[in-house]
């Protein structure tokens, strides 16, 4: 036979806690009261009426009782019970568990609401949460019949809590009963952690089990819940009190047992049960339960029983339960925990107080994981290790980043290798740092972004530079504009792509040409030291190539009027070949100026009348289109002369190239005077 017991079978730490209290009451001597027994649990009332306990039922008996020390058992009772017993002189050990406390703490903060408690109106627990409800504001259900014949005003305001040893299950299915009733609701799963860990575990084990026996008291409210719940998952399903209740010829025929037990179960009375179905004897299943000594500081291991939106309960082996809150669970505010940690896992924790004040042990799991982070980063630290994370929060000063719940703190000045205005875009993104400066004591841990983006463009600048040479066609990005040309960003070093070479046409402004971002196939023209020029006028693009045959003398041509002088126009046939038009050969008849009929973009037609490869100038005449050559001939001696005023461009040199770092792109920048189109 494989028999299987359930880890949180026997006390929670409420009940552990209640009976503790009175047996340290006992040691104390004096006389000893409980209102009420103070578990559901025959063997251990009556272990402690051998003892001296008395078992009180109404206050009319405390009354007339000598003085001493009345123990609140873990159900609790009213507030107006509690202010009673304290007017008649007793001491009060209040065993209340601080599930049950908490109930009461929220039925009366939420007393301008309608209270509805889920759960048994005559368990003792459901009496005393009555007893701190205000006045008959509240209504007791326990199916969903009665949830379903509530009715209350549309406008009432609800709040719902539950027994903290009620199904689970069947709460939610009440709390969605009431909510679709329209009221304004809130609803509370006050269910105890161990209670929910329990009916889960049990509801597990009888699926796979082929007999279940469940120890309990008779009255108890949680053990039966246990028994309906086994039960309806194991047909060979026991109740049992006590040991000498068990017939093992009931289970002779079984192979797979499972055995769990109620909040009120001793664990002595469970190892009993075990005890008879195997051959071990009770003295050597004692020797074999390990509870753990623990003290501030330690680190424990523990299975988690319960996990809440913001608490954790853990199974540490120790005699109470360990709680894990979510200030002491991670630094990310507001994170619910359920969905990062569920009932029956293993995790390890650091004691805070082994008596949080509540019987309960105080654990956190942030300061432990913190401790590990922090060596991470100081490992990190010495090794000059390259970190990788998520940014936690964009601070005025820079960015907070988190290694294993220890924080690290990026400033604004070591994140970029350029000023970072805006430091939202970092935010969630993950980035890659290295620490410069560790010292936990004083919580100042410093990351360093820059150096690596410093060192990367390093790199690629000296392989970049290792592989360039002048004359090679390289492909880049728009990095920045100017008045006077735009940088281009190679991948590892910026060249600059000059207004006068973008083009073997005139290019007023790069602006319009050109967009930051937008991708670009260049040459490199010149490379100076780290100064890279760069150009787009390809000799096999020179417009002059071909100019010989396309512009020859006589040929009648088009073009657009350029600019204008006193003494002539200067025509664009095509961009980076400009024609002159004199101004005796835009009409016969004399004309001052040329501006005086023709204007700026005009198209026009005239003859070629003379054609200079060497010098690249070519002369027009409209006249010449209906004129015999002798007229043209006449004014030849003066274009000669007057044109050298002002001939056709060949090819600007460009202007000093420099780093796009070293200018500021301004919409208003003013184009340097070197560079100005007067100059060239």
């Amino acid at each position: 036979m494989n028999i299987t017991i359930a880890e949180n079978a026997g006390f929670c730490f409420g009940v552990r806690r209640a009976v503790e209290l009175v047996y340290n009451e006992i040691e104390k001597g004096g006389h000893i009261y409980t209102y009420g027994p103070i578990i559901h649990n025959e063997e251990v009332v009556e272990d402690l009426r051998n003892k001296g306990v008395k078992v009180v039922e109404s206050l009319t008996e405390l009354k007339d009782l000598p003085k001493g020390t009345i123990i609140i058992r873990s159900h609790g009772i009213s507030k107006k019970l509690y202010d009673e017993i304290t007017s008649y002189g007793h001491k009060i050990a209040d065993a209340t568990c601080p599930f049950v406390k908490k109930i009461h703490n929220t039925v009366s903060e939420y007393n301008d609401r309608h209270i509805i408690i889920v759960g048994d109106p005559e368990h003792p627990e459901i009496k005393g949460i009555i007893g701190w409800c205000n006045g008959d504001n509240y209504t007791v259900i326990q199916n969903i019949k009665e949830a379903e014949q509530i009715d209350l005003p549309f406008d009432t305001k609800v709040c719902m809590v539950s027994q903290t040893t009620f199904n689970y299950i069947r709460f939610q299915d009440l709390v969605e009963i009431i909510s679709k009733k329209g009221y304004d609701i809130f609803a509370l799963n006050t269910i105890c952690n161990a209670t929910q860990s329990r009916q889960t575990e049990a509801y597990e084990m009888a699926k796979k089990s082929d007999a279940m026996i469940v120890i309990g008291g008779k009255h108890s409210s949680n053990t039966r819940k246990l028994y309906e719940i086994c039960k309806k998952e194991c047909e060979n399903t026991y109740y049992i009190q006590k040991p000498e209740d068990l017939d093992l010829n009931l289970l002779k025929s079984f192979r797979n047992v499972g055995i769990t037990a109620g909040a009120s179960t001793p664990h002595n009375i469970i190892k009993e049960v075990l005890t008879i179905m195997s051959e071990k004897t009770f003295e050597q299943l004692l020797e074999e339960e390990n509870v753990i000594e623990i003290s501030n500081g330690d680190v424990v291991e523990g299975i988690v029983l319960g996990v809440k939106e913001d608490e954790i309960i853990l199974n540490i082996g120790y005699k109470s339960e360990g709680i894990i809150t979510r200030s002491e669970y991670t630094n990310t505010p507001n994170l619910d925990l359920t969905t990062v940690v569920k009932p029956g896992d293993k995790m390890q924790a650091k004691i805070l107080k082994v008596n949080d004040g509540e019987g309960q042990v105080a654990l956190t799991y942030k300061r432990l994981v913190a401790e590990k982070g922090n060596k991470r980063l100081e490992e990190a630290y010495n090794n000059k290790e390259v970190l990788k994370a998520k940014v936690a929060a964009v601070l005025n000063g820079g960015l907070s980043v988190i290694i294993d719940e220890a924080r690290v703190f990026i400033p604004a000045s070591l994140i970029s290798d350029t000023y970072e205005k805006d430091l939202s875009k970092y935010a969630d993104q993950e980035i890659e740092f290295v620490i410069t400066e560790f010292n936990p004591r004083k919580r100042r841990i410093i990351g360093d972004r820059k150096q690596l983006i410093v060192a990367e463009k390093e790199a690629l600048k000296k392989e970049l530079f290792s592989k360039i040479e002048v004359g090679m066609t390289v492909t880049g990005t728009v990095k920045n504009i100017t008045d006077f040309g735009a940088f281009i960003d190679l991948g590892g070093a910026d060249g600059l792509l000059h207004i006068s070479e973008m083009s073997w046409g005139r290019v007023d402004n790069p602006k319009k040409l050109y967009k930051v971002g937008e991708s670009i196939t260049t040459f490199i023209k010149d490379i100076q030291g780290e100064k890279i020029a760069l150009s787009l006028k390809f000799e096999d693009q020179n417009p002059w190539i071909k100019a010989e045959e396309k512009y020859a003398n006589g040929n009648v041509v088009t073009g657009k009027v350029a600019r204008m002088t006193d003494f002539g126009a200067f025509i664009e046939l095509e961009p980076g070949i400009d024609a002159l038009l004199h101004v005796s050969q835009i009409s016969k008849e004399h004309i001052e100026k040329p501006s005086n009929v023709l204007s700026i973009g005009q198209d026009i037609t005239a003859k070629v009348v003379e054609f200079n490869k060497d010098d690249r100038k070519i002369s027009l005449s409209i006249k010449a289109l209906d004129s015999p050559e002798s007229d043209v001939a006449e004014t030849t001696a003066v274009e000669e002369t007057e044109g050298k005023a002002e001939v056709a461009p060949e090819e600007s040199e460009p202007a000093e190239t420099v780093s796009a770092d070293d200018v500021a792109v301004e919409e208003n920048e003013e184009t340097p005077t070197e560079d100005s189109e007067d100059n060239k």
